[in-house]
């Protein structure tokens, strides 16, 4: 492990393209979900893989799905068809609460095509019923997922992504509230922040970049600069700003075309963003728009969930977590963790024991110790999927630490035998 060095991580606004599209995806999956508890049908039987496209003034919905009848409608030969109109309200909503109502890209006045059809009977086939025989649902695709979790920062999170999302999240939450000249800020921005570490530790920031869309056609970046400081001054809180720390704010110029009017978003193109900041390894699979028996969402929550539960139960400083699992096969092919060396007493083959033994990383186990089967979702959409406080409503409940004690005694029993 290197001591010193300089590390970065960026994050994006709700109101960026490809954030809109991860908003609208995840709001289909948070209405087919409440939908199915208004109607009486089941949760476990729920299925979704929806991707959003949003240019200007158009938005196109895609994928897949198993819905409930309350969103089925018969069409003029009198065939079970999706019917459109909740989806596409759906995606007003989210447009409207992400702040556009901009000539190029209006909540109102956007197209809205919904593309969605049946899920494909060879995939269901394997999901309903796992391959090898478990009595339980299998994997929704093959593939791997990755958790992580360290001792930077209060959330077990990188440094770097911890402080360039909560740049993003103060000025949005401002400029919702309307105060003053921050409520001529737009909804789209990025923001990047370089951590100094010495020691291993995050010291201080070197660089800070945020370009944020704004308003008032007049505004210049030295404008921008003395509007947003204090916010990205606040965020940054105990992380100390380097005397020779380099500002880059609105480094372009006039920021005023932005969101979907200004370049195409598509589902899923954030996915660093989405996890560790590129501090840690990523699977490649995205989260928004998909239900949990795909693994891609639900096994890495779990990863995330195990790693932060054996940093907080002080059995290392930083955790990496491996879960690999096949189309249609219930259990995870391979379990394998990394404690970076920074064990306390504890092996990675202990810890792996210890997992197996404290929970079921089947999909529909992870659901079930999660409680996944919940319309959670749209609020994961920006900001990041980890770090964040778990809610009365069960979201993020992937954030809780309430495995710290049976992994210590999973582990003690170990050590013991």
């Amino acid at each position: 492990m290197r001591a010193n060095y300089l590390f970065t991580s960026e994050s994006v606004a709700e109101g960026h393209p490809d954030k809109v599209c991860d908003r609208i995806s995840d709001e289909i999956v948070d209405l087919v979900y409440r939908e199915a508890a208004k109607t009486g049908v089941n949760p476990w039987g729920v299925r979704i893989a929806c991707e959003t496209l949003a240019t200007t003034n158009r938005v196109v919905i895609a994928g897949e799905v198993r819905l409930p009848p309350s969103l089925m409608k018969k069409d003029k030969d009198g065939k079970d068809v999706i019917n459109p109109s909740k989806f596409k309200a759906a995606a007003r909503r989210a447009i409207k609460d992400i702040g556009y109502e901009q000539d190029g890209f209006h909540w109102k006045k956007a197209k809205i095509d919904v593309l969605l059809h049946s899920q494909s009977a060879d995939i269901a086939q394997g999901v309903d019923s796992a391959a090898d025989q478990q009595g339980d649902e299998g994997a929704g695709d093959q593939g791997i997922m990755f958790g992580y979790a360290c001792k930077e920062t209060p959330d077990l999170m990188p440094a770097p992504i911890y402080y360039s999302h909560r740049i993003l999240q103060l000025l949005a939450a401002a400029r919702k509230k309307g105060d003053g000249e921050v409520a001529k800020l737009g909804p789209d921005a990025k923001s990047q922040v370089t951590v100094r570490y010495v020691d291993g530790k995050p010291s201080e920031a070197t660089s800070i970049v945020l370009s944020t869309q704004h308003l008032d056609e007049s505004w210049d970046s030295k404008k921008v600069r003395a509007v947003v400081e204090p916010y990205i001054r606040e965020a940054l809180g105990e992380l100390k700003i380097a005397e020779d720390c380099k500002w880059y704010i609105n480094p372009t110029g006039k920021f005023v075309i932005g969101g979907p009017d200004g370049d195409a978003g598509l589902t899923g193109r954030k996915i660093i963003v989405d996890t560790y900041g590129g501090a840690a390894p990523h699977g490649g699979g995205a989260f928004s728009g998909k239900d949990t028996t795909k693994v891609d969402r639900s096994a890495a929550y779990a990863a995330r969930y195990l790693a932060k539960n054996v940093v907080a139960a002080g059995l290392a400083d930083r955790c990496t977590i491996q879960l690999s699992y096949a189309i249609g096969v219930a259990q995870p092919l391979s379990i394998y963790v990394d404690l970076h060396g920074t064990g306390r007493g504890v092996s990675e083959d202990q810890v792996e024991a210890a997992i197996r033994q404290n929970m079921d990383l089947s999909p529909s186990g992870i659901r079930r110790h999660l409680d996944l089967n919940k319309p959670i979702y749209a609020k994961t959409s920006a900001y990041g999927h980890f770090g964040r406080k778990a809610g009365r409503d069960g979201s993020f409940s992937w954030e809780r630490t309430d495995l710290v004690k049976a992994l210590k005694e999973a582990v003690k029993t170990k050590v013991a035998a």
